[in-house]
């Protein structure tokens, strides 16, 4: 496990979550765009 933490730091695993979590919002966010588009 210490051979992993070594090749991806902390910042790399924050990094990887917050463009996760931003890439959700964005989509979810388009998504709410075309459903009330389509109304």
């Amino acid at each position: 496990m210490s051979d992993i933490e070594q090749k991806f730091p902390r910042a790399i695993w924050v990094r990887l979550f917050i463009y996760i979590v931003a890439g959700h919002v964005f989509a979810a966010f388009l998504y709410l765009l075309f459903e009330v588009g389509a109304k």
